[in-house]
């Protein structure tokens, strides 16, 4: 069995890592400070759990090894830009959009979209970095610097946000998990849901992101997180890695998105993970963990040993059970134990677990 090294340390990479023990795979993670020749990548599988990197020594060479699972790939999905491009000559779904180049622009823009839009950056800006929500009355807030390096977007009226997630393996044969329900504030996903019963759109998420994994040849996990609005499914942003709205799969799938995921880039058997029961997954933000949580036993605590602080993702938490009364009762249980932030995140999710048949 190869190596597989992983591009980043962080919690993404440690759960990779974790994955592929039962494997017998072994898996180093490449800090971005490594010093390559360290590694015998010629012999190797290498992959990442970060979708943008600093230009150093380190990642010039990575990009030009025939080792670097997707290494072509990158580039198109990490630009907004070029993702959007890629998406509408597929011919699919998402919000209006179009490049913001300066600020003449901008009565085109409020005219041809709405008068409520957001402003991303092309590269980078994850967790609600490098957006902004705009109207005509606070364009401002842009900084200088940022035209002609973001696109803007219509703000969508969605009744759900959800994700797909699914892989690709090197013969071209896909798996798919079941779609996410998530939470997400101020551009941080907060809570997860994953339902059993049928949802009208799966056979559509899974068809569109088929279409996107296929047209660039993908090898691995890939994430596709959606809007349901008036228009049907809206392709809101692809991420080319295992993805947090997918955690639950640890604990209540038969293949967690990580094994998924080295399966695919090491060629080994990719069949369709089976969803064992409803969960819910609540990422820990900023917030110590508590020793009672290991009380209930259907709570399965991921802590990431990293030092607490503020806006900090620091562990996740992944409720199961095959009752959706029950994991409702649990967070019921839960909720005295958490900051009150975490009252909207909690009541959302008892909320999605009590619709009996979800038709979006």
């Amino acid at each position: 069995m190869k190596l597989v090294y992983v591009l980043g340390d962080g919690q993404l990479g440690h759960m990779l890592r974790q994955a592929g023990e039962p494997l017998g795979v072994t898996v180093h993670l490449i800090a971005l400070n490594s010093d390559l020749r360290i590694f015998s990548v010629n012999n190797s599988v290498i992959t990442t759990e970060i979708e943008c990197w600093p230009n150093t020594v380190l990642t010039q060479k990575l990009s030009k090894s025939i080792s670097f699972v997707n290494r072509d790939i990158f580039p198109v999905l990490t630009d907004r830009l070029r993702q959007k491009k890629l998406l509408n000559d597929l011919n699919l779904a998402t919000a209006p959009w179009q490049p913001l180049s300066c600020k003449t622009q901008w009565p085109q823009i409020f005219s041809t979209l709405d008068r409520h839009v957001i402003v991303k950056c092309r590269n980078g800006g994850y967790n609600g970095h490098g957006q902004w929500n705009l109207c005509p009355d606070n364009i401002e807030i842009v900084p200088k610097n940022m035209y002609g390096q973001c696109i803007v977007e219509k703000r969508i009226n969605f009744s759900n946000e959800l994700s797909l997630i699914g892989a690709r393996g090197r013969n071209g044969d896909t798996a798919f998990y079941p779609l996410t329900y998530n939470f997400h504030q101020n551009g941080v996903l907060r809570a997860s849901v994953v339902l059993l019963n049928h949802n009208t759109q799966q056979n559509i998420a899974e068809h569109m992101l088929s279409m996107i994994m296929h047209e660039l040849d993908y090898i691995g996990v890939m994430t596709m997180e959606c809007f349901m609005s008036s228009e049907g499914l809206l392709i809101n942003e692809l991420s080319a890695r295992v993805h947090n709205s997918g955690h639950w799969t640890q604990d209540a799938a038969s293949i967690s998105q990580f094994e998924l995921h080295l399966r695919a880039i090491l060629n080994l058997p990719l069949p369709t993970p089976i969803t064992y029961m409803p969960a819910v997954m609540l990422n820990l933000i900023g917030i110590n963990s508590r020793m009672s949580w290991l009380s209930e036993p259907r709570l399965h605590l991921h802590w990431y040993n990293k030092t607490v602080c503020h806006g900090r993702k620091v562990g996740h938490i992944n409720l199961v059970d095959l009752s959706p009364v029950i994991l409702s009762q649990i967070l019921n249980s839960l909720l005295p134990t958490f900051p009150v932030e975490y009252t909207d995140y909690i009541i959302w999710a008892q909320n999605t677990l009590s619709q009996k048949q979800i038709y979006i």
